[in-house]
């Protein structure tokens, strides 16, 4: 079967959609629209599972995606369709005129500023098309999960799977501007267990980069997997106390998600944020900075534009400790009287200061308390920030792991979480669009079994 590259060449096909989307832009005009957005994108993908040795699924995509806003004053109407058949965009433009000539006007409606528009488009190096076989691809899954059930102690499998994609875009609008976009993605992971019955534990590891030569070893990763599987063994839970807590780098990402939540436009004009009127207020640790970093060469989020067409630019959102601001796209800044700052679609590269612990270091910082490599539920609201989320993990004793530890839960509320930020590790995980270390959080409580 054909590699996982686009079957067109990538230039030609960025021209063809931009073609297209200009061509649709001049009909809404025609048809009465003052303003009209698109948003047009190509993509080739191939997944393979493998599970004790043999090919469970084998899935190849090729997608397409048309989206069409249109703004007849202050009124708006959306369409999309995954054909680009010239009958599909017909009835799709068709679609979107009648949706906004039946809506009511909103006043903060319409295209970004026209002069906030991207002029410049560095190389991001975010174009990596991986040549990978259907038989390649089974096999290198085949090593990884061979290496983990090499492993002493491991049981099963859930299998281990490898991906790759490769997409292309085209965002254009009414201002005359039109952006292009290429980018690849490339991932390994492997699931595997260890005992049997109610002993029964499991625990994987995964890759994620924009170019294959940036994967992990694949047997590392098989590796890799398999201990972090047996190290769940004999997990148990713990009696209820308050104590520090250290939220591993996977982990703590989704931490700093929170934040960004509460930081994000549509929270806040509609007043569901407990980081309401806080711009310019101190939310973190007076050491603690975290920037936005549009474009970091390979970065897992890196753009030169937003999903409006406004040019991103690396910035603080957190100086000092103090919110510098908010994370607004043109329609949450209009609502709320403010700019946007080019985060239209969400933000691009997070990254979290940190000092120069590694792991073992933070663990060191912990002594004793609760290390959190999971949290499972959905027991966080943006609007109070209140937290409460079952959690597995470790127990730390004198800065050394001691005991698994599962069916927990751990509590606190977030503005008391993020004041009581004592440190931010170097062990960044650069798997995510959010790049943090390991974050150890003074007190919270962890309830478990009965004392």
């Amino acid at each position: 079967m054909n590699a996982i590259v686009p079957t067109a060449d990538t230039t030609a096909e960025l021209d063809r959609l931009a073609e297209l989307a200009e061509d649709v832009i001049a009909r809404a005009r025609q048809a009465g629209a003052s303003q009209a957005e698109i948003s047009a994108s190509v993509s080739t993908g191939l997944n393979v599972n493998v599970r004790l040795g043999e090919v469970e699924t084998v899935e190849r995509t090729q997608d397409r995606g048309f989206g069409l806003t249109v703004y007849f004053g202050q009124r708006k109407g959306s369409a999309s369709t995954a054909d680009l058949r010239p009958e599909s965009i017909r009835a799709t433009l068709e679609q979107a005129c009648a949706i906004a000539r039946h809506t009511e006007e909103d006043p903060y409606a319409g295209l970004a500023d026209a002069g906030r528009m991207a002029t410049d488009f560095p190389d991001l190096d975010l174009w990596h098309p991986w040549a990978l076989s259907v038989q390649e691809a089974i096999a290198l899954g085949q090593r990884i999960e061979d290496a983990g059930r090499a492993v002493a102690g491991i049981a099963n499998s859930e299998g281990a799977s490898v991906s790759s994609e490769a997409s292309l875009g085209v965002y254009a609008n009414s201002h005359g501007f039109c952006g292009r976009e290429s980018g690849t993605r490339h991932s390994l992971s492997c699931s595997l267990i260890t005992g049997r019955g109610d002993a029964m534990q499991r625990d994987y590891w995964y890759d994620s980069v924009r170019s294959a030569e940036d994967l992990m070893d694949p047997e590392a990763l098989g590796r890799e997997a398999a201990r972090r599987t047996l190290a769940r063994s004999g997990a148990r839970s713990r009696s209820t106390r308050q104590c520090p807590v250290l939220f591993a780098p996977p982990v703590a990402r989704g931490l700093v998600g929170h934040l960004l939540a509460a930081a994000s436009g549509g929270s806040l004009y509609r007043r569901a944020s407990f980081l309401l009127d806080q711009a310019g207020q101190r939310i973190l640790p007076e050491w603690l900075d975290i920037e936005e970093q549009p474009h970091l060469p390979r970065g897992q989020a890196s753009a030169a534009f937003d999903a409006e067409g406004v040019a991103t630019s690396a910035s603080a959102l957190v100086r000092g400790g103090v919110l510098e601001r908010y994370i607004l796209g043109s329609y949450s800044a209009r609502k709320l009287g403010l700019s946007s700052t080019g985060n239209a679609g969400g933000t691009h590269n997070i990254v979290v200061g940190h000092g120069e612990d590694d792991f073992e270091a933070m663990l060191a910082r912990l002594g004793s308390g609760l290390l959190v490599t999971e949290v499972m539920g959905q027991g966080v609201s943006i609007v109070t920030g209140d937290y409460s989320r079952g959690a597995a993990g470790f127990w730390v004793e004198q800065g050394r792991i001691a005991q698994p530890v599962q069916e927990v839960t751990i509590a606190a509320n977030l503005r008391d979480m993020f004041q009581g930020i004592l440190a931010v590790g170097a062990d960044v995980d650069r798997r995510s669009s959010i790049l943090t270390g390991s974050i150890l959080v003074e007190r919270m409580t962890v309830a478990g079994e009965a004392a």
